[in-house]
């Protein structure tokens, strides 16, 4: 051995779309091998199939797709050697997470993933079985040991590895983002490194799917558990990585380094990333976005226009008697200054004509959330009907404090194709508010320095019906990421009657959340697939056993 180039292959595959992941692959591997001069180029896990293929894997044509794909490969790719994440075996039976290297023409290794995750996001075990043999080839001198995502995080796969006679670890994966995990993955690849005495080249797809995002930062770290190379976050692209054999039979690793990035810069990315991907893989021509003058529908523009350009951005303004000038103000200033496309339409007529035809029904009843929440579906239809008529898809623009504790109206201002604040607690809105302006001042100050309001009834402001929000979203995130209950919060000197009355919005309003968009997914654990609840419950915070 002389010098192998590796190259990591951190790219955005499309779920179920085998041909054209195949495609990408075809294309990135011959520009490793022109640009670099690359050996051999390292893709995601199931780059086939992209991930998660969730019950796509258990239709036997999606299989038969990606037998096709693998001697499409075999036949086109040629001066470079690939390794690639695929399903390999037989529906319902015996079906792995599988890695292949080919070289010249041929499979000439198999691996099947050993530890399947069934935890939060993932539940592999539906349709996988583990694998038990290390897989270690001698590539052009060097002997690489194959492993798969969860597998990283044990100790066994990787030292079964170099039991079998590996040198170097090679580790595909399809790790969503969260915040924090980049630091977590290159803490726990390091400890492989530890217990084995090898180098590490961990690569990671990038890329949103549905509620998930993937933000890559692959990376190697050398048999000194140094970290030598680092991909950027939430950026495709091909990056190499130089191996040589010292003096002393180690092996040597060199590649770029790309900057870390904060939190809120990854948080941002994500949110951008997970939006953009939704709406271009989906095919939707461009967004609708009802644009109230409050902060969370002006994060919400903000994200759509780097997302997908401000060309494809349609906001609405729909005011009724309880919106402030200063509201029509702000909303068309942000507007105009990011140069959206801007309609103003009142639903004013809409809500005298409701309440007019609900009077008789009415009689005798106080004004209470109800009309409120007639408002809320006024503005609903509207936007619905501006999606249905030009195909665009309508951005909802609830934050998860919101959705919680269902500050928030079914068919109303929940109404749309995705929400990417459903993740976002309000307190972080903020943060990302200020983030965003640091870039390019976009969202005018006054928003983000005005108390929040739903403007559905006269002087309203949302700390009226809900403690503040700094106080709200601790408890929250104790209560829906911690799954502390009421005693512990009363335990650490939350107030006991704040603390029942916000766990017991969240637990009725279960109903809701289920008929929530999808949103991208930034948290250790968000709604949706990460958080399964019961809708009927006798689970109560008040509930206890004699």
């Amino acid at each position: 051995m002389q010098e192998l180039t590796l190259v990591m292959g951190q790219i955005n595959p499309v779920v179920g779309d085998v041909a054209g992941n195949v495609m990408k692959i075809i294309t990135a591997a011959h520009q490793a091998r022109d640009q670099h001069d690359a050996d051999l180029i390292i893709f995601p896990e199931l780059t086939l199939t992209g991930y998660p293929p969730e019950d796509l894997l258990l239709r036997p044509g999606l299989l038969k797709r990606v037998n096709k794909a693998l001697q499409t490969l075999k036949k086109h790719i040629e001066g470079v050697a690939i390794i690639v994440g695929h399903p390999d075996g037989e529906v319902r039976k015996e079906l792995y997470n599988a890695a292949s290297i080919i070289d010249g023409g041929q499979i000439k290794a198999t691996y099947f993933k050993h530890k399947l995750p069934n935890y939060s996001v993932f539940d592999e075990k539906r349709y996988f079985v583990e694998g038990k043999e290390a897989c270690v080839i001698d590539f052009r001198g060097v002997r690489l040991g194959l492993t798969l995502c969860e597998d990283i995080w044990f100790t066994e796969p990787a030292c079964q590895a170099a039991d079998s006679g590996a040198e170097l670890l090679i580790n595909l994966n399809a790790s969503p983002f969260r915040i924090g995990k980049w630091q977590l993955r290159e803490a726990e690849v390091r400890k492989r490194v530890v217990e084995t005495g090898l180098p590490v080249i961990y690569v990671n797809q990038v890329g949103g799917q549905d509620e998930l995002v993937f933000d890559g930062c692959s990376f190697a770290l050398d048999a000194d558990g140094n970290k030598v190379s680092r991909a950027p976050a939430f950026e495709a692209g091909l990056f190499p990585l130089t191996v040589t054999r010292l003096d002393n039979g180690k092996l040597q690793i060199h590649g770029q380094m790309a900057d870390k990035e904060a939190e809120l810069p990854m948080i941002y990315k994500a949110l951008v990333t997970g939006l953009g991907d939704y709406i271009d893989k989906n095919r939707f021509p461009g967004v609708v976005i009802g644009l109230s003058g409050g902060i969370d529908s002006a994060l919400t523009l903000a994200l759509a226009v780097d997302a997908i350009g401000a060309d494809k951005v349609h906001a609405v303004m729909m005011p009724s008697r309880y919106t402030a000038q200063i509201s029509l103000d702000d909303a068309k200033s942000m507007a105009d200054g990011l140069g959206v496309k801007y309609s103003l339409i009142s639903i004013e007529p809409l809500f005298e004509q409701f309440l007019d035809s609900l009077s008789d029904q009415f009689a005798g009843l106080p004004v209470d959330t109800t009309e409120e929440n007639i408002q809320a579906r006024c503005r609903g239809i509207i936007l619905m009907a501006l999606s249905n008529k030009t195909g665009s898809m309508v951005l909802s623009t609830g934050n998860k404090s919101e959705m919680a504790v269902g500050y928030s109206t079914l068919y109303g201002d929940m109404a749309g194709g995705y929400a990417p604040l459903k993740d976002v607690y309000k307190t972080r809105v903020y943060q990302l508010s200020r983030y965003r302006n640091t870039l390019s001042e976009v969202i005018p100050e006054r928003i983000i320095t005005r108390p929040p309001s739903a403007e559905l009834a006269a002087d309203q402001l949302d700390q009226d019906s809900l403690p503040d929000y700094p106080l709200l979203d601790k408890i929250l995130e104790r209560y829906i990421a911690d799954d502390s209950c009421f005693e512990d919060l009363v335990e650490e000197g939350y107030d006991a009657e704040v603390v029942a009355r916000v766990i017991k919005m969240v637990d009725r309003n279960e109903y809701k959340r289920r008929q929530a968009p999808p949103g991208i997914r930034i948290s250790s654990r968000a709604f949706g697939r990460d958080r399964r609840y019961p809708i009927t419950s006798g689970y109560t915070v008040t509930s206890t056993i004699e």
